[in-house]
């Protein structure tokens, strides 16, 4: 995959990204990033990228001129672009999956008060959002949409059955519990089971416990899984 981040502070990115994990994977070759400067498109000696809004209000808004040169330079017929805003979709699992896909995604950082209308709707194919908070600015929501990508991709975890596992994965539970040495510590023991050896009694305590933490700590998961399963038999129906 080639990934793109195109922002205002791309050393934000470049910063988080060349470590661990990503930035193993980044060296490596199994994922091509490119950070770009949305300044690097402007034509004034300022090297301005944002103006006030017409109508009034608070706050500046990126302009469309450097956004479309810069997005028009990048675009391929395998482009996928997604700006990163608080009016976004919610970012889950499952749009990790999806974009972990693509062959060329590009992020677009927003700012401010956010982008030109005109930008967001000629350049954007879809927007994300974290969560329903502000942020000083889209590097950091760029930056962790980038990791929960990249190590979806081929090669770059250790093991690969980890994405299936772990909460949010295959079944869209919560993951188990984990335990590691010593058996005992301040008198809090690891469950037998796990020593027991028996891996299929360890598979069904594990299940077991995945759904146990899911019902006490997310039970909109599980509601959100009857949904889309109804919905499914509706169109089944059709």
């Amino acid at each position: 995959m080639r990934l793109d981040i195109v922002s205002l502070f791309p050393a934000i990115c470049a910063g988080a990204l060349s470590e661990s994990i990503i930035g193993r994977a980044w060296r490596n070759g199994l994922v091509d990033i490119h950070l770009t400067d949305l300044r690097d498109f402007t034509h004034d000696s300022r090297r301005s990228v944002d103006d006030t809004p017409y109508g009034g209000g608070a706050g500046m808004v990126l302009r469309p001129e450097p956004l479309f040169e810069c997005l028009e330079s990048l675009a391929t017929a395998e482009t996928h672009v997604v700006l990163m805003t608080p009016q976004g979709q919610p970012f889950k699992q499952k749009t990790a999956t999806r974009l972990a896909k693509l062959k060329h995604l590009v992020l677009v950082c927003g700012h401010y008060e956010g982008v030109d209308e005109r930008a967001r709707q000629a350049l954007m194919h879809e927007e994300v959002s974290l969560g329903d908070y502000v942020l000083t600015n889209g590097a950091i929501a760029a930056v962790v949409v980038a990791d929960a990508v990249i190590r979806l991709l081929p090669g770059v975890l250790g093991c690969p059955q980890s994405p299936q596992e772990e909460s949010f994965g295959q079944a869209a539970l919560l993951e188990y519990p984990q335990y590691t040495r010593p058996v005992e510590y301040q008198g809090r023991k690891v469950p037998e089971i796990l020593l027991s050896g028996n891996h299929q009694e360890i598979a069904a305590w594990r299940e077991e416990q995945r759904m146990i933490r899911t019902v006490a700590r997310r039970p909109d998961l599980l509601q959100e899984q009857f949904d889309n399963r109804d919905n499914g038999d509706e169109h089944e129906h059709n």
